[in-house]
C-alpha cells in the first residue's frame, strides 16, 4: 500500500545488508532491467523474475505464491488479478468490475485491489475497496471461474492485508482506514470485526495495513506507526491482547516469516527496502533500491526463496518481482 509523501528519519534501520540474503535464487530467469530503469540493476544474490509495464498499470500490490513456481498479482488500480510466470510472462485472469461514477474510495480516491491469497485448491480470494457498497470486499476466484463476491465490507473503509486460516475455515482482513481486523468464513457471509483495538488504528494516513495468521496468531504491520503486532487467537477464536512485537518500520507495507520461527521480512515501501525483523524486535535493512527494488509493497516466501514485489509507486519507473535466497529464521 502506498504511503503519504513526507520527509522523515529512517529509524532503527541498519546500514549493511548481512546475512538474510545469500545466493542468486534459481526460480525465474534473469533478465535485464529496462533502459528507463533508474537503478543499476541487482547484486549478484538477486534475480528479477519479471520486469512489468508501469505504462499499462502494471503495479503489484499483493502477492501469493503457486506450487508450479507462478505467483499471482493484484494490480491495484488495474482492478486485475493476474499470474506471472516463471519466464517473466502476464496473464490476466480477472479484472473487477469498474465502480459506479462519483464512487471515492477512502484515503485513495481510486478502487484500490488489495490483498491476495491462495487456497490448496487454487482458489482465489481477494479484496477490493471502491469507496461503494455493491462492490467494496472480500471476493473470490475459483480455477476457470469469473470473480464473485462473497463478503461486504464497509465502503467506508480501505480492506487491505488479507490471511487464510484453511484449518479454521476462515479469513482475516486488515482495514487500513477503520483500523479493524475483519474475520469472515471462506463460505462467504456476515463479517466480524474480530479486532478494533487502539494500536490498529492510523495516525494520520493508514494504520493496519499487511496481515498474516502464524503460530496461532493475526499479526498485523501498522503502516503510520511503523509497528508489528501479534494478536492471539483464544481458544474460543476472539481476539486476545495485542502485542507489540516491532516498533521503528515507518512505512512498512506487507510483511512474511521467513520460516517457522517468528523471524520476518517487512516492505518498508517509501524507503525502497526490504527489512530482516528478528523476534526481537531489532531489525537489518537486508535489500535496497541497489538490488532493484522500487517502492516493495508486498512479499511471499516459500522455503528459502523470497519473492518481493515493487509497485513503483513513487519513483513511477520499473515495477517488478524480485527473488532472493534468504536464510530461514528461528
Amino acid at each position: 500500500m502506498t504511503s503519504r509523501t513526507t520527509t522523515r528519519t529512517r529509524t532503527g534501520l541498519l546500514a549493511t545488508a548481512a546475512a538474510a540474503v545469500l545466493a542468486v535464487t534459481a526460480t525465474g530467469p534473469a533478465t535485464a532491467a529496462p533502459a528507463s530503469a533508474s537503478t543499476a540493476g541487482p547484486a549478484a544474490h538477486v534475480r528479477f523474475f519479471a520486469h512489468l509495464d508501469v505504462n499499462g498499470g502494471q503495479r503489484p500490490e499483493n502477492i501469493t505464491l503457486e506450487p508450479g513456481g507462478s505467483a499471482v498479482v493484484t494490480f491495484a488500480y488495474n482492478r486485475q488479478v493476474a499470474r506471472i510466470t516463471p519466464d517473466g510472462r502476464v496473464h490476466v485472469l480477472a479484472t473487477l468490475p469498474a465502480p459506479p461514477a462519483g464512487s471515492v474510495t477512502p484515503a485513495l480516491t481510486s478502487p484500490f485491489l488489495g490483498g491476495i491469497v491462495r487456497s490448496h485448491d487454487g482458489t482465489l480470494y481477494f479484496l477490493y475497496a471502491t469507496g461503494s457498497s455493491d462492490l467494496t470486499g472480500l471476493w473470490r476466484l475459483r480455477p476457470g471461474g469469473t470473480p464473485q463476491r462473497i463478503a461486504a465490507l464497509p465502503a467506508t473503509g480501505l480492506p487491505n492485508g488479507l490471511a487464510l486460516d484453511e484449518n479454521a475455515g476462515v479469513l482475516y482482513a486488515a482495514d487500513s482506514v477503520l483500523g479493524t481486523v475483519w474475520r469472515v468464513p471462506v463460505t462467504g457471509g456476515a463479517p466480524t470485526a474480530w479486532s478494533t483495538a487502539p494500536e490498529l488504528a492510523a495516525d494520520g494516513f493508514l494504520g493496519a495495513n499487511g496481515l498474516k495468521v502464524h503460530h496461532g496468531a493475526v499479526w498485523v504491520s501498522n503502516l503510520d506507526r511503523g509497528t508489528v503486532l501479534r494478536i492471539p487467537v483464544t481458544r474460543h477464536g476472539t481476539a486476545g491482547d495485542v502485542q507489540i512485537r516491532a516498533t521503528g518500520l515507518v512505512d512498512i507495507d506487507d510483511f512474511a516469516f521467513t520460516g517457522r520461527g517468528d523471524t520476518l521480512l517487512a516492505a518498508i515501501n517509501k524507503d525502497n527496502e526490504v527489512a530482516r525483523v528478528e523476534p526481537g524486535g531489532r531489525h537489518t535493512a537486508v535489500l535496497t533500491a541497489a538490488d532493484g527494488l522500487q517502492g516493495p509493497t508486498s512479499l511471499a516466501v516459500r522455503g528459502t526463496t523470497a519473492y518481493v514485489a515493487s509497485a513503483a509507486y513513487f519513483t513511477n519507473d520499473d515495477p517488478n518481482l524480485l527473488a532472493a535466497r534468504i536464510v530461514p529464521g528461528e
